[in-house]
């Protein structure tokens, strides 16, 4: 009896470990699912938040940069006027220089028999060019011909631009590479390098700066003339004056004919010498 109370004592405990065991397994579980849920959970109500609308915003304010870029117009201009007094209209155009704040760059005067001739290169800032250019037209003389050009270099000022950060760019990288050169031959290449950018980036800014230079003052090329010749539609002078004007013309050209033979003369004592040895030869021809 008392082994069979033993016996069915240790059966009772062997399902009671199994029970316990299993309701262990099942606690787990349920705890396992119940910490994953969440995380289920988490991720997807973390997956449907869209993210920020970057590309718009760029799309948006890119028009408002290129927008904010100045144009970069280049204006040039050529005039002549004909004026009857060349020094009279040289000191109104000095006047109309001053009121719009432009200078002479270049003179010259040119004095011949048929006319005189004023050239100027005047450099007036852009936004006074139209202004000197009307001036000239209203006041100064009479205009023989207008020619005005416009010169839109807004791409190339924004390529050259480009090109000469990007250069710069690159610059500072060769420099770093420099500095961490391990070989000689390394360093030389890379200063060799660098040399190329330095000079490249000089001629890019010289550009810009020459095209700076053109956009924020316009040129125009301005011609005073002046005309001698008297026309015969247009001269005051009468009959009289011009018969003797004619007759002292007359008179000049035949001086100067008579002084241009006698600047022959060596020429002029070979003709008796000829005449001389052509009669002796003829002599001699009858004789024989």
């Amino acid at each position: 009896m008392k082994n069979l109370f033993l016996l069915l004592f240790c059966l009772s405990l062997s399902n009671c470990s199994k029970s316990g065991s299993n309701k262990h397994s099942v606690n787990t579980e349920i705890a396992q699912s119940k910490n994953e849920a969440p995380m289920a959970v988490l991720e997807v109500t973390s997956a449907p938040i869209p993210p920020p609308m970057e590309t718009p915003a760029m799309e948006h304010t890119s028009p408002k940069k290129t927008d904010t870029i100045s144009r970069k117009i280049i204006k040039n201009g050529d005039m002549r006027i004909q004026v009857g007094d060349i020094k009279k209209a040289q000191t109104q155009v000095n006047d109309i220089l001053k009121s719009n704040k432009a200078y002479i760059q270049n003179e010259e005067f040119k004095n011949t028999d048929v006319d005189e001739n004023l050239d100027l290169t005047i450099r007036v800032p852009h936004k006074n060019f139209d202004a000197l250019v009307n001036s000239f037209s209203d006041g100064v003389g009479s205009v023989l011909s207008k020619n005005i050009s416009s010169d839109d270099v807004t791409e190339e000022y924004t390529d050259v631009s480009i090109k000469l950060a990007n250069k710069r760019i690159y610059l500072e990288k060769y420099r770093d590479m420099l500095r961490n050169a391990a070989t000689t031959k390394d360093m030389l290449e890379i200063q060799e390098n660098i040399r190329e950018l330095e000079d490249e980036i000089d001629v890019s800014e010289g550009r810009l700066r020459f095209i700076d230079d053109r956009v924020n003052y316009s040129t125009l090329n301005l011609s005073l003339y002046k005309e001698k010749v008297r026309s015969s539609a247009t001269s005051k002078v009468g009959f009289g004056s011009r018969f003797v004007d004619s007759l002292t013309e007359g008179w000049n050209s035949f001086v100067g004919f008579f002084l241009g033979i006698i600047s022959l003369w060596p020429f002029l004592l070979l003709i008796p010498v000829i005449v001389f040895l052509w009669r002796k030869w003829r002599s001699r021809k009858r004789n024989k």
